[in-house]
């Protein structure tokens, strides 16, 4: 490992094989970095955090540290980290909280932009991306390969499913199903993250089924839980895209959906 004289790596952390930690870097006593972590200066690592291989971490980040919850009274909770992630300058990732089920989670291959915040018990999966200045609330579900614009906030307790897409300067208040395209200062659903899925060279007869899927909601004329319902009556291949949509669609968060328009 590679630690600078100046940076001020406490006694118990657990510094892996070919880490870094540059100058007046700042790692905490419970702080567990797995190989090639690379922890840039000024950048502070804290609370019972473990960050996964080749994660890299930029000037004055923030992980690790207490939540910004006022119910939070110092119990021991969690933050766990995946394997490539990007933190970069100046962004936060905070512990979880007991009543939260005293962990926030991050997958791999994620990138954190200047800036963005990463509140308590949230769980976020891979390849996410937030840009600049993103704030998700506490509690908040991001599942694999979402995209959020720079600027935008999403509410504590929201899920955003799989492969959907925020604008930027966009508030989400409801959960959004995957796959989905939310735009404008209200969040609205405005369509599919079709751009997304084409660059992930998922086949096209799955884009035309979700299609198909996303006009059939549109359309419908009662509610969009009745809607969903019909939807998983329909025959669609075992791999299509719309189970997806389907099963997200069926677990009650206790939030309402954005409804497609």
């Amino acid at each position: 490992m590679n630690i600078h004289p100046t940076a001020c790596v406490s006694e118990g952390a657990r510094i892996g094989s070919n880490c870094i930690i540059e100058a007046f870097a700042v790692i905490g006593p419970e702080v567990v970095l797995h190989h090639k972590v690379h922890v840039k200066p000024h950048a502070t690592i804290t609370g019972s955090t473990e960050i996964g291989e080749e994660t890299v971490v930029f000037p004055h980040a923030c992980v690790g540290e207490i939540p910004q919850d006022l119910k939070y009274k110092g119990e021991k909770t969690f933050l766990k980290i995946g394997k490539r992630n990007r933190i970069r300058e100046g962004a936060t990732l905070n512990l979880g909280t007991d009543h939260g089920g005293g962990i926030t989670q991050v997958g791999d291959d994620c990138l954190f932009m200047t800036g963005s915040h990463v509140g308590h018990d949230v769980k976020i999966g891979n390849n996410v991306i937030l840009a600049n200045q993103v704030a998700l609330g506490g509690h908040c579900i991001l599942e694999d390969n979402v995209i959020i614009g720079g600027l935008s906030g999403v509410h504590q307790f929201v899920r955003i499913g799989k492969g959907a897409f925020i604008g930027a300067v966009t508030l989400v208040r409801r959960d959004v199903i995957p796959y989905g395209m939310v735009d404008g200062p209200d969040g609205n659903l405005k369509g599919l993250n079709l751009v997304g899925l084409r660059r992930r060279k998922v086949a096209r007869k799955k884009i035309e089924e979700l299609r198909e899927a996303y006009s059939f909601m549109v359309n419908f004329k009662g509610s969009f839980t009745d809607a969903i319902k019909e939807l998983q009556s329909k025959h669609f291949e075992v791999d299509s895209l719309v189970h997806d949509v389907v099963k997200f669609a069926l677990f009650n968060s206790g939030r309402e959906f954005l409804k497609p328009s």
